[in-house]
């Protein structure tokens, strides 16, 4: 979801300079920097973004100027007004605690922001924003491009992360699989043990545990649903679109089922597959964050 772009412009007397750039988000978040007077601008980029993009934190940002070679400067006499009544209601307010404030010059009116201002509606601020957001399109175009090219990385880096989990799986079905004997002879021989310990047990009922024993120890299901999960990553990868969020959820659910292999596995072989697993899903994980 990382992106970046810029652009520049110039005409009605003004220039500008684009700068568009997005940084990993689990949702679609955007901010937008873009001058006051320009009514309905920060609106319009908006609408603009969110149709074509679903995920990423969007920053974008307008620096404008005019091109007047020398600029003038106005009183903004209502801004005046405000800053002077907040003044002396602060004044007043120090004065009832007690308390004594340094005396303040025309300087530190004057720096005080919209004081004075430079005059932008000599330019219609309508026309400007036609002209801005047309301007923006081809700067958007970029952005996206390069949101793309770092998409066809990232797809190349996750499929050849789910293809080692499907050989993580592979290798814990064998390792299950050769198991199963060892545990069976384990079982008989403790069985048998038991049994000629103790007399009048009831081997029906031991049986029945270890019946238990062999479904809470068996790891079928969980290599089953690991081979499913790796067919719908694969299928997502391959699909258009937003897929940022599905295969968000799908990671989730790699972890559940490796999570559960290794509480399972009763064996230093199958830890040993399931730790490895969990490894390459965390990098998966993080991978997958980048994805819209």
């Amino acid at each position: 979801m990382t992106g970046f772009a810029s652009g520049q412009g110039e005409a009605l007397g003004l220039s500008w300079t684009w700068d568009l750039r997005s940084v990993n988000n689990r949702g679609l978040d955007i901010r937008i920097r873009v001058p006051d007077w320009i009514e309905g601008l920060e609106q319009a980029l908006r609408a603009m973004l969110s149709k074509r993009v679903a995920r990423g934190s969007i920053t974008v940002s307008l620096r404008l100027q005019s091109n007047t070679s020398e600029p003038t400067q106005e009183l903004n006499e209502g801004q005046l007004d405000r800053v002077l009544s907040a003044m002396l209601r602060i004044e007043e307010e120090a004065m009832a605690r007690g308390l004594s404030l340094t005396a303040s010059s025309a300087a530190d009116l004057i720096s005080v922001r919209g004081v004075m201002d430079v005059p932008h509606q000599q330019a219609d601020p309508g026309e400007v924003r036609t002209v801005l957001t047309r301007d923006f399109e081809p700067v958007l175009d970029s952005f996206l491009a390069s949101r793309k090219a770092e998409g066809a990385a990232l797809a190349e880096v996750l499929t050849g992360q789910i293809a080692q989990v499907s050989q993580l799986v592979a290798q814990a079905t064998e390792v299950a699989e050769a198991r199963k004997d060892e545990q069976a002879e384990r079982m008989r021989t403790a069985m048998a043990r038991v049994l000629d310990a103790q007399d009048g047990i009831d081997e029906q009922r031991i049986a029945q545990e270890l019946a238990l024993i062999a479904v809470k120890v068996d790891v079928t299901e969980e290599l089953d649903r690991l081979t499913a999960h790796v067919a719908a990553a694969t299928d997502l990868l391959g699909t258009k679109g937003a897929v940022g969020r599905k295969l968000d959820f799908l990671m989730q659910e790699f972890n559940r089922e490796a999570n559960t292999l290794c509480s399972k596995a009763q064996s230093s072989l199958l830890t040993a597959v399931g730790l490895e697993l969990k490894s390459v899903i965390e990098q998966m994980r993080e991978q997958v964050q980048n994805v819209e």
